[in-house]
């Protein structure tokens, strides 16, 4: 039996819950709305759930066999001052990191050996430079003077902005057995790694027509497709070459999410405002690692990168060795919260009808972890106990699954997904 409680220095329960909470109280109300019910749902949030779900890609077996959640190249490593920490299980990235070294192999022992010579903000850069991902380990002070994590702090946790004038389509009514709050709702999903497919994986099981659509070279590691591809499809379709499809998509799609570095869809006229051009009264749901602002505003990310840079790592270690949160809580707990913001805004476009754009980041979900929640001093025991309640089978076309349900629940809604994950990329591109 697993222990599966959160148990950090940094209050991590209670923003799991917290984030939680804000998606179950969302989807409570929205389908209350479309079903015409007279008082909103009662929403349950359980600790056992919320700390299962925060460790899903653990938890998941695929015909009985673990994931592999990180390459042997994703790690800290000691630099001539300190650490740096490195984030290498895509395979492009994987091959730049000793590529932006002038290390001729993958070796750790070589790869050790060359940022050992380096100091920590040497070698961030010039990998970074390589198109590779490293961020030199910082303490809470140090983030927070760097002009990153300056310009991190004074943006709020949810960004919103309105984007046009032109009334969106009607949501039509739903029923309430069970009650599927998003049922109706198409759903383009570019994103990609945790945060964003959990999003997207929250917004399937509340019923929406959620479609993955990736690019034919930048294929997905398929046990991290496995473990959110829960409730959609996936396609792959190039941006490029095949507009007309995508605009196909776009012309009916109600909300479009995306978790590339800010920036990178923009040159394919996929800006929020340019989305909302073509589609008028589209919600779309940006999430970055960094925020699209400040010096680091377009540099990619992970959860485990923001957790060093930002002062996490040493907060639940030391400087001399560096520690982690028990679970990758950045990329779940900002999921949790792209999905209630979208929720949110759907419940508003049915009395406005306009469209909206809402952002997250990564490091600002970090900034509150570290400065905005404070453990409750009254709140429950944390759960000490197996995940077995909150785990299920089936049988899917990548074999038999055990995995994590989802925490989101409320009275009357739905308990678990209505379709498991496919194989990546091969279902058409289009609507079901």
């Amino acid at each position: 039996m697993t222990d599966i409680a959160l148990e950090a220095r940094l209050p991590v329960r209670e923003l799991a819950r917290a984030c939680v909470n804000a998606c179950a109280l969302a989807a409570a109300e929205l389908g209350a709305r479309r079903a015409g019910l007279a008082e909103v749902p009662r929403i349950r949030v359980d600790d056992g759930a919320v700390a299962t779900a925060f460790t899903s890609e653990r938890h998941l077996l695929i015909n009985g066999r673990a994931p592999v959640n990180f390459a042997p190249l994703s790690r800290f490593w000691r630099t001539a001052d300190g650490w740096v920490r490195t984030h290498a299980n895509y395979p492009h990235h994987r091959a730049r990191l000793p590529a932006a070294l002038g290390v001729p192999t993958e070796d750790p022992a070589a790869i050790a050996a060359a940022l050992a010579e380096r100091s920590a903000v040497e070698a961030e850069e010039a990998v970074y430079a390589a198109g590779g991902l490293a961020v030199a380990l910082r303490t809470p002070e140090e983030w927070a003077g760097h002009e990153q994590g300056a310009a991190v702090a004074r943006r709020p946790l949810v960004e919103r902005e309105r984007l046009d004038t032109a009334r969106a389509r009607a949501l039509t009514p739903v029923g309430a057995s069970p009650l599927l709050p998003a049922a109706g709702v198409r759903v383009l999903d570019l994103t990609r790694v945790i945060a964003g497919p959990v999003a997207t994986r929250t917004l399937a099981l509340l019923g929406a027509d959620v479609l993955r659509v990736d690019a034919p070279q930048l294929p997905e590691l398929p046990d991290q497709h496995a473990d959110t591809g829960f409730g959609k499809r996936s396609a792959r379709l190039d941006l490029a070459a095949d507009r007309c499809t995508f605009d196909e998509l776009l012309a009916s799609a109600d909300v479009v999410v995306t978790g590339y570095r800010p920036g990178a869809l923009d040159r394919f006229g996929l800006s929020p405002h340019a989305l909302a051009e073509r589609r008028p009264g589209v919600v779309v749901a940006q999430l970055s690692a960094w925020g699209a602002y400040g010096p680091w505003g377009e540099r990619r990310g992970f959860d485990s990168l923001v957790q060093a840079a930002t002062g996490i790592a040493v907060t639940e270690g030391s400087v001399e060795k560096p520690g982690v949160l028990p679970a990758q809580a950045l990329d779940h707990g900002t999921g949790y919260l792209l999905a209630a913001a979208v929720l949110r805004e759907l419940t508003e476009r049915t009395e406005e009808g306009h469209g909206r754009c809402v952002r997250l980041s990564l490091a600002r979900t970090a900034h509150w972890l570290l400065h905005g929640i404070g453990a409750a001093p009254d709140a429950a025991e944390s759960v000490a106990a197996g995940p077995e309640p909150w785990l299920a089978e089936t049988d899917s076309a990548l074999g038999r699954l055990r995995y994590a349900r989802s925490p989101v629940a409320f009275e009357g809604g739905p308990d678990d997904w209505a379709r498991p994950p496919g194989v990546w990329g091969t279902d058409p591109a289009r609507w079901a």
